[in-house]
């Protein structure tokens, strides 16, 4: 008979979510702007993870910042008048077990955030309309493409540190 190895499968609990810090700044209102342009929206995203006092447990932090900004008549080429500026800091305490140590820090920076992302996406569309604009309805993040991306850059500074 062949020999099975028993694969202990990944299982993640989500033992809370919680907006961290939240503001909105309707920018467009505080200076009786009044624009029809289609807006220019920039949003960046950190991901920052860490141990809990419990074992197993890992709370899991998505920093979102997003600027909706739009050309006005008086404003140059270059310069876009800012309509919104939202930043968010949502989070999750999450008990993770059946993850091998090291695979743990993506799995945190990978997977926790995906599971994350369906709340913060909602939270977003409400402020933005409550704020006085259309629901904003956030594009699916690929948190693998960030997460390789971050690992690239880090590597790309120590090599260039050990360089000099």
């Amino acid at each position: 008979m062949a020999e099975q190895k028993q694969v202990i499968q990944p299982n993640t609990k989500v033992l809370a979510q919680f907006i961290r810090d939240l503001s909105f700044e309707n920018i467009l209102a505080q200076k009786g702007l009044d624009t029809n342009t289609p807006p220019d929206i920039k949003v960046n995203v950190n991901l920052d993870a860490n141990k809990r006092k419990s074992e197993n447990q890992y709370e899991v932090l998505i920093k979102l910042s997003v600027v909706s900004s739009a050309k006005t008549e008086t404003s140059t080429d270059n310069e876009n008048s800012k309509l919104f500026i939202l930043e968010i800091e949502y989070g999750g305490i999450f008990e993770i077990t059946g993850v091998p140590e090291d695979q743990v820090h993506p799995y945190l920076m990978i997977e926790c955030p995906r599971i994350l992302f369906p709340y913060l996406r909602r939270i977003v569309g409400d402020v933005t309309r409550d704020g006085g604009f259309p629901p904003l309805n956030l594009e699916q993040i690929n948190f693998l493409a960030l997460y390789q991306n971050e690992i690239a850059r880090r590597q790309a500074e120590a090599e260039k540190a050990t360089k000099n």
